[in-house]
């Protein structure tokens, strides 16, 4: 099978992302002609053309182009990447450039590129080597969202690797794309632009004082002087940015220039956005050209490119893209700003017809490896490459959502004698990363909450989780700490907030639910002394952490008047949160999302049943009800608020990363409904969230490995996050856990049996 047949046949649909003609700018007739090379090389390729939109309703767009995007509207991004998703597109090719790109340094994008499943190919116009910090954060986070990244220059791969970090295997060198022309000698084409009987020096592209204009009117009267018939052809309409700041004052301080300096009378300013097939023309017509461009780290240049493919002598100043292009003799380099320079090698080659015909041809056969065809060819290869590395996904119809029944296999895999280690590289624990009691204690509430157990591996585990839990509390600060190396040496003297939450939730869970009295009666004495430092919480989440303690330890010891002082305070506290924060769209206790969610109802549901306070109960389960609405994705599936929508005011979740701490949350909440109300939606809702672990969620693939009860980190864009950690781990045993007792309450879910594979 051909490579074309081969291509097609594995991508068959693309989403193209850039400018697009007719919006007059080098990057729109880039994009262009690379949808016109596609088309070409592979017809039934179908390439749906997403166009960035500076002046909405200003461009008459053609109808390749499938829709627009008004730059600076953030909601048109998260459309359009919802029309992607739904389109069928296999894949996504975007051209990036700085300044087209709504948002600080062009952020938008990413919110784009958040939204969707499918791969992305990234074609980088600019690469800074000395970015601003936004800048830096966008370029990172094209990044890692990229499959592969195009570079023009193999400087461009070099500043990636060094600056940005990049990954190397996922940078291509494709050069710019270039018209695939005849080799014409010039005068057979002059007559029709007026230059007969003139030999000829072209400069085009939009003019701005970048270009260096300058610098070859002040080389033209020593070379007028010696070919008093030369013409210096400025082609090209001024920058359209340039023209709103200024109006043409810098076309006309050129102008000027050239009286001042005898030789108007040898320039010729064409002031025009021309069609493809006309810029070529003059290209060919032309007998030298000239980029006397100022900047030196300019990686790209579309004008220098379109010279070499039609075989023109070029006289350049050296920066990236002219030093790789015009390397072994292809072209002829001088300093920049060097007017001399440039008179001196552009009479050098007037004068020798010989000299100027041989780079020429020089020129034209490295252009013969940058036609446009070479370049569709190659960037689909790469395309189809990272089509077919995408993880094969579950089939939509397989039925593979019965519960798994909770294995301690995985947990015990991550444990030692100290406690349960924070990371894995893959399966293996990364001992490196050492311990934190946030693992320690929610394996410490595993161990009450599997029911079928080996009561002397029970025994042996939930001691050694507790004497790590014992081990971090620090009298001094009356404080947990959290981290510990894997010397057994403390990293703090005191954990964050959350952990410190966190540790009261798991010594109340334990005196209530632990099976052994040993067990229970540590738990209720740790709890006694520690847990008035519940009291010093500020965070939401740590203070609702501590609730679900309190909650636990209230039902074990209904008299326990610490606990329900702090089910008493915190409750109020979230209930006025909602209050100051609520809006018609946003029943939430922030103005952002966050991790563990649902923790947050559950608090206020589980603290409503033991106070028997009405009005925390309602709180709680219409906050439960609006966060499972923005956890479901139009299918009706659970989706894990992404890690990529933390902290943003007031705004819809992005889906990407999503982490198995929020589905557990998720069935623990619900659980938690359930009890209140009996009504049999919190059932659905948290069989909804625990599918999510077997592979009903965005991409279709499950988290969980159920041959030895391990889970992977995450669901990232363009797949699985396949380390599997402590936290991801324990999400799941815990999750199935709750999920058989939610089974044996309701008598509406499966039992426990372990999934197929």
């Amino acid at each position: 099978m051909s490579l074309q047949k081969d291509a097609v046949a594995s991508i068959g649909h693309l989403a193209l992302i850039g400018n697009f003609l007719p919006r007059k700018c080098g990057l729109a007739t880039y994009t262009t002609d690379t949808f016109t090379a596609l088309k070409g090389r592979y017809p039934d390729l179908q390439v749906d053309v997403y166009a960035m939109d500076d002046h909405p309703g200003r461009y008459d767009y053609p109808p390749e182009v499938t829709g627009s995007i008004p730059q600076q509207e953030r909601v048109a991004y998260l459309d359009t990447a919802r029309a992607i998703e739904k389109s069928g597109a296999k894949a996504i090719w975007l051209q990036h450039e700085y300044g087209i790109y709504g948002g600080a340094a062009g952020e938008h994008i990413l919110a784009l590129l958040d939204r969707v499943s499918i791969p992305v190919i990234v074609t980088l116009h600019t690469i800074l080597e000395k970015p601003s910090a936004d800048e830096r954060r966008v370029m990172e986070g094209l990044l890692r969202r990229a499959a592969r990244v195009i570079v023009m220059a193999e400087k461009g791969r070099e500043i990636l690797e060094r600056v940005y970090a990049a990954n190397p295997r996922s940078i291509v060198m494709i050069p710019h794309g270039v018209p695939d022309r005849d080799f014409v000698d010039p005068d057979t084409l002059k007559a029709q632009f007026g230059w007969e009987g003139r030999q000829t020096v072209l400069t085009f592209g939009l003019l701005a004082p970048n270009k260096g204009i300058e610098t070859m009117i002040e080389a033209l009267p020593a070379i007028v002087e010696a070919n008093p018939d030369v013409l210096y052809a400025v082609l090209g309409a001024t920058h359209p940015n340039l023209v709103a700041h200024e109006g043409e004052k810098y076309r006309d301080r050129l102008k000027t220039l050239t009286e001042e300096l005898g030789v108007a009378a040898n320039v010729e300013f064409i002031d025009a956005f021309l069609e493809h097939n006309e810029l070529i023309d003059y290209l060919q017509a032309s007998d030298i050209y000239a980029t006397p461009y100022v900047n030196p780290a300019q990686i790209t240049s579309g004008t220098l490119s379109y010279a070499i493919g039609v075989g023109k002598a070029v006289v350049s100043t050296p920066y990236v893209h002219a030093t790789e292009i015009l390397a072994d003799g292809h072209g002829v380099l001088v300093d920049f700003g060097d007017s001399a320079a440039f008179a001196r090698e552009i009479n050098a080659l007037l004068g020798s017809e010989r000299n100027r015909v041989k780079l020429s041809e020089r020129a034209y056969a490295r252009g013969r490896t940058m036609i446009w065809p070479v370049l569709a060819e190659t960037a689909m290869r790469e395309i189809e490459s990272m089509v077919l590395a995408k993880p094969r996904r579950l089939s939509k119809t397989q039925s593979v959502f019965t519960p798994l029944a909770p294995d301690f296999a995985a947990v015990e895999r991550m444990s030692d004698m100290t406690g349960m280690l924070q990371h894995a590289i893959l399966s293996v624990p990364d001992r490196r990363h050492g311990y934190c009691i946030d693992d320690n204690v929610r394996a410490l509430m595993l161990m009450t909450a599997i029911e079928d157990m080996d009561e002397q591996v029970r025994d042996k585990w939930m001691t050694v989780y507790a004497a790590f839990v014992q081990y971090a509390w620090n009298p001094d600060h009356r404080r947990f700490r959290n981290f510990m190396n894997f010397d057994r040496t403390w990293c703090e003297d005191e954990g964050s907030e959350d952990s410190n939450g966190r540790t009261l939730w798991a010594l109340g869970v334990t005196a209530k639910r632990a099976t052994a009295a040993k067990h229970r009666d540590w738990a209720v004495r740790l709890f006694d002394e520690t847990a008035s430092l519940a009291f010093d919480l500020g965070s939401p989440r740590s203070q609702a952490f501590a609730m679900l303690g309190a909650a636990a330890m209230l039902g074990a010891h209904p008299g326990h008047s610490l606990a329900r002082n702090i089910l008493e305070r915190f409750s109020n506290d979230l209930l006025a949160l909602v209050e100051e924060t609520r809006r018609p769209e946003w029943e939430w206790f922030e103005i952002v999302l966050a991790y563990d969610n649902a923790r947050l109802p559950e608090a206020l549901i589980r603290a409503g049943m033991m106070l028997n306070r009405d009005d925390l109960l309602r709180t709680g389960l219409s906050t439960l009800d609006w966060i499972t609405q923005q956890q479901t994705t139009p299918e009706g599936r659970f989706r894990a608020i992404g890690t990529e929508s933390f902290g943003r005011p007031y705004a819809d979740p992005l889906p990407f990363d999503q982490q198995p701490l929020e589905a557990q949350a998720t069935i623990d909440a619900c659980a938690a409904a359930f009890k209140a109300t009996g009504d049999r939606r919190w059932v659905e809702e948290a069989v909804k969230a625990y599918r999510w672990y077997l592979g009903q969620n965005d991409l279709d693939l499950p988290l969980a490995t159920a041959q030895d009860g391990g889970c992977f980190d995450g669901l990232m864009p363009t797949g699985l996050n396949r380390n599997q950690g402590a936290e991801s781990i324990l999400a799941l045993q815990l999750a199935s856990c709750a999920i058989s007792g939610l089974s044996k309450a309701s008598e509406s879910v499966a039992g426990p049996e372990r999934a197929v594979a």
